[in-house]
């Protein structure tokens, strides 16, 4: 988070702050689409719409990949990162079949506390597969931010069965170590289209046996009804998906990723904010969002400090000038000194000539 917000780069600052709004933009269009397609539009087939999502990434990235400069990278990433590319694309379908899942024996508000705990599991599991040890500071953060965000969505009611929340609780590990494994497989040079374009069909491969088996029966009823709603809600969601995914792991590229998914809490409580502000609901924000709220700022701004008080200072421009200038001198004196011994030590042509 730092270097995202690093002043002195101005360009690059604006560029960068286009990215972050990108990314909460995208993520929150994603969401309402596939909330409106699979709740008010009644395509309850989340398993074909994931799928589907990956397989038009697959094909839209795919006429890219067979040129250069792709084409000849892909042989040496592959034997490389393997094993972090297909973890990437088991962890994505996981992540999705068992948030699904546990959508239908759990409430969505229990469901949203329990992935609440994203950055601080994604933080968790970076030590282990990043090696990335998170300080003191950041830590502390990151639970505050936690605990704030799950505070502020708890409704105050639990409905659900054990199943679903350890279905949920497995899903939200399985996003983490996604996260996690992709900030890995990026900081070894494999960029953000390439990352798309790899994990995509490993994620088909396994989303559409799963399809086959819960959906795929309702669907044929399904698709003889609402065939040309179907095809326009599968287009334009996979065209929001393809963009969010390329910007999600740009972001983790840029960032890191439990930044990242800081980032994903702060929306949260942002559009919280904002629902209640511009869409008056304010008689809807309890005293109890009020303190999640709250929390959820500071240890988003115990986090912030924490990454910028850790940023490498760049060596001043002068400095750096004046250090090299110095040591020149230096070496230029001590030539100046050694000169006169190596003069008197080397016999001169007349004297080997008197010698020979």
């Amino acid at each position: 988070m730092s270097d995202l917000f690093d002043t002195s780069d101005k360009g690059q600052l604006a560029l960068n702050v286009l990215l972050v709004a990108a990314y909460l933009g995208l993520n929150s269009i994603l969401n309402l689409t596939n909330k409106w397609a699979l709740g008010v539009y009644g395509f309850t087939f989340p398993l074909l719409l994931t799928t589907c999502h990956m397989a038009f990434s697959f094909c839209v990235l795919l006429p890219f990949m067979i040129r250069e400069p792709f084409r000849s990278k892909h042989r040496a990433t592959l034997e490389k990162q393997w094993k972090g590319l297909v973890a990437i694309g088991v962890y994505m379908a996981a992540n999705v079949s068992l948030n699904n899942l546990s959508l239908v024996l759990i409430t969505l508000s229990l469901n949203q506390v329990i992935r609440s705990a994203i950055p601080v599991c994604t933080a968790t599991l970076a030590v282990f597969i990043e090696k990335k040890i998170p300080t003191g500071e950041e830590a502390t953060g990151l639970i505050i931010l936690t605990l704030g965000v799950m505070v502020a969505v708890w409704e105050g009611s639990v409905s659900g069965s054990v199943t679903g929340l350890l279905l949920c609780c497995a899903g939200t590990v399985c996003n983490a170590a996604m996260m996690s494994t992709a900030g890995k497989v990026m900081s070894e040079k494999v960029d953000v289209l390439r990352l798309t374009f790899y994990t995509a069909p490993v994620s088909c491969a396994v989303l559409l046996p799963l399809f086959l088996i819960r959906e795929s029966q309702r669907f044929a009823v399904y698709w003889v009804d609402h065939s040309t709603g179907v095809l326009l809600v599968l287009v334009c969601s996979s065209i929001v998906a393809l963009s969010y995914n390329v910007i999600h792991s740009l972001m983790i590229q840029k960032t890191s990723a439990v930044t990242t998914t800081v980032l994903g809490e702060v929306k949260i409580v942002g559009l919280l904010l904002l629902s209640a502000l511009l869409l008056g609901e304010k008689k809807a924000f309890t005293g109890k969002m009020t303190v999640g709220v709250t929390l959820a700022m500071i240890g988003f701004c115990m986090y912030s400090h924490t990454k910028l008080k850790l940023r490498p200072q760049p060596a001043r421009t002068e400095d750096a000038a004046s250090s090299t200038k110095q040591a020149r001198n230096a070496e230029e004196g001590m030539a100046l000194v050694a000169e006169p011994e190596s003069q008197a030590n080397t016999p001169t042509s007349a004297s080997l000539v008197h010698r020979s």
